[in-house]
């Protein structure tokens, strides 16, 4: 798994997520890390657009199935 340091954050930032991760009864990482995890998903575009890339694969062809079976039983 992959580690990240990230610097520079505003103290109260932080204050406010420990907060919250205590609030939830979790450390302060695993918070960031479901944070993190969550921004992280693809959201609707990211999956329309893998949709329209996966049918437009799957586009059907001028080939017809009785003629691909024949062909097939032939060889």
């Amino acid at each position: 798994m992959a580690q990240v340091i990230v610097r520079n954050l505003d103290d109260n930032v932080v204050g406010r997520l420990k907060r919250l991760a205590a609030s939830e009864q979790k450390s302060l990482e695993q918070k960031l890390r479901e944070i993190l995890t969550e921004a992280g998903r693809p959201g609707p575009a990211d999956l329309q657009a893998r949709a329209r890339a996966l049918a437009a694969k799957a586009r059907p062809t001028n080939l017809d199935a009785v003629d691909l079976i024949r062909e097939d039983r032939e060889r």
